[in-house]
């Protein structure tokens, strides 16, 4: 598998939590300004290697761009052809002629950016919508012919209580999405909440009520039918994203874009995320990474998917036992955060709240 990354910076206004490269844009021809150099990054991709399996339209705000923006955008790609064609959608700058172009032009995935159902919460998190905008444009693909529809949701907000995502759930088993996100609220640098935090107007939610919330998650979206298959995402049928599995397997991808990064199974890039710096040469940095640098990230990303990793694969690939390597993972599996099931070391229930203790061991 091998996937392209395309970021989109813009945004029509920032959300409180978000540590992606984005920016707000200030006309319509900074937009346009930016995709002629997107262009120029595109084609300097050789055509022997526009070979991709996924195509991700991230961002940023893709959705907000107009609609002779996004067909300009979309004409870059036409003839990539992948098995998977997703773009990020807002529902507030959602529309049907746009749904249209997305189905013209082969998209066949759609991520839209919820968060939560809540009026309260989404004022909280800085978000615009309305959970009107969010039904129409859910009916709306489904009846244009673009059924895969995934949504991002975000607990653990400071205020969010088990009522609150209780009732988000209850929403849920009423839409016809095949495909849920679902993240815990991470304080990320370069945020407003960081801010924030930093002159003591943020709190974090407690820890105990976030890994009940996550824990009822977990138990009503598989009472709807949604299978979990990696730590924050959940999928009906067979639905699981292939984009992201890229990332969770370790498969190439090329990143373009403002801030975008890119692997190619031993070489990680990253674009410049300040646009006068990506327009006169996008990559800021590569570096390719250590024998035990690739190790980590294989068995962290590989942890992360709740079938594990197969032990034999790791200890035929790498030339080491792997609880000799990791002697540490003996009192992990004690304390019940690793199982071993058919040959893969996996987490446990346990293991998935407490995730980062056991990707400690491998750092």
């Amino acid at each position: 598998m091998k996937g392209l990354y395309v970021h989109i910076p813009f945004c029509e206004h920032i959300c409180f939590y978000c540590d992606f490269a984005k920016r707000v844009a200030k006309n319509r021809e900074m937009i346009d300004e930016y995709l002629v150099h997107l262009k120029k990054e595109f084609d300097q991709i050789p055509l022997i290697d526009r070979q991709f399996d996924t195509v991700y339209i991230g961002g940023g705000t893709p959705s907000m761009l107009d609609i002779k923006q996004l067909t300009y955008l979309l004409e870059l790609f036409k003839d990539l052809k992948p098995l998977e064609y997703t773009i990020e959608v807002n529902p507030e700058s959602y529309t049907h002629d746009k749904g249209m172009l997305f189905k013209q032009y082969g998209i066949n995935r759609v991520s839209l950016g919820v968060q939560s159902f809540e009026p309260e919460i989404l004022t909280y998190i800085g978000r615009k919508h309305h959970n009107t905008q969010v039904f129409y444009a859910i009916e709306d693909l489904n009846d244009i012919g673009i059924d895969n529809i995934s949504i991002d949701l975000i607990f653990a907000i400071p205020g969010q209580t088990m009522a609150s995502i209780q009732h988000d759930l209850d929403i849920v088993s009423t839409l016809a999405i095949k495909h849920i996100s679902y993240y815990s609220l991470i304080l990320e640098e370069k945020t407003v909440f960081y801010h924030q935090y930093l002159k003591k107007q943020f709190r974090k939610a407690d820890i105990d009520l976030e890994a009940d919330m996550y824990e009822y998650i977990i138990d009503r979206l598989n009472a709807l039918g949604f299978k979990q298959y990696e730590i924050s995402n959940f999928t009906k049928g067979n639905h699981a994203s292939k984009h992201n599995q890229l990332y969770w397997s370790m498969d190439p991808y090329v990143g373009i874009g403002a801030g975008a990064h890119g692997f190619d199974g031993k070489l990680r890039t990253q674009n410049h995320r300040n646009l006068p710096d990506y327009y006169e040469k996008p990559l800021a940095s590569a570096y390719h990474e250590t024998d035990q640098q690739y190790l980590s990230d294989t068995l962290i990303f590989g942890l992360r998917r709740l079938e594990g990793i197969r032990i034999d694969d790791i200890e035929t690939r790498f030339g080491f036992k792997l609880f000799e390597k990791y002697p540490k993972l003996i009192q992990l599996q004690a304390l019940g955060l690793i199982e071993i099931v058919d040959q893969h070391l996996r987490l446990t229930r346990k293991g998935l709240l407490l995730g980062n203790q056991v990707f400690e061991v491998f750092i």
